[in-house]
């Protein structure tokens, strides 16, 4: 699910910081334009995350135009929360053919890791 929000980009010294006004409390901070927004996006997801998994309304983002930054500019920031949606891990129980357990074991091969590389290779993510 893609969602872009207004930013405003205040520039202080040697670094930047931006805020999103229809958001509060979601700001952050970086030490290049690119380094803030990558910051940015992050940020961004992290806080709509935190919205939907406490099932909180989100904000409709405000028009851009509405915003002026006069130590700074505005910009549109977008983020994919596609990405970030359910990453706990679950637990899960499997049976396997003992000889293959310890070859498996034997070369360090790491289970978990060939499994979430298969079952993705099998839904062709």
């Amino acid at each position: 699910m893609l969602f872009v929000y207004p930013a405003i980009f205040h520039k202080e010294d040697d670094t930047y910081w931006v805020e999103f006004p229809d958001l509060e409390g979601c700001h952050t901070y970086g030490t290049s334009i690119t380094d803030t927004m990558e910051s940015a996006q992050e940020a961004l997801a992290a806080y709509l995350l935190n919205l939907l998994e406490q099932n909180q309304a989100i904000a409709s983002p405000s028009d851009i135009s509405s915003f002026y930054a006069e130590d700074g500019f505005t910009s549109l920031v977008s983020c994919n929360i596609d990405q970030y949606k359910d990453t706990k891990a679950v637990k899960k129980t499997l049976t396997i053919p003992s000889w293959l357990n310890d070859r498996a074991v034997s070369m360090g091969i790491n289970f978990s890791q060939v499994l979430q590389e298969a079952l993705l290779s099998k839904i062709q993510v």
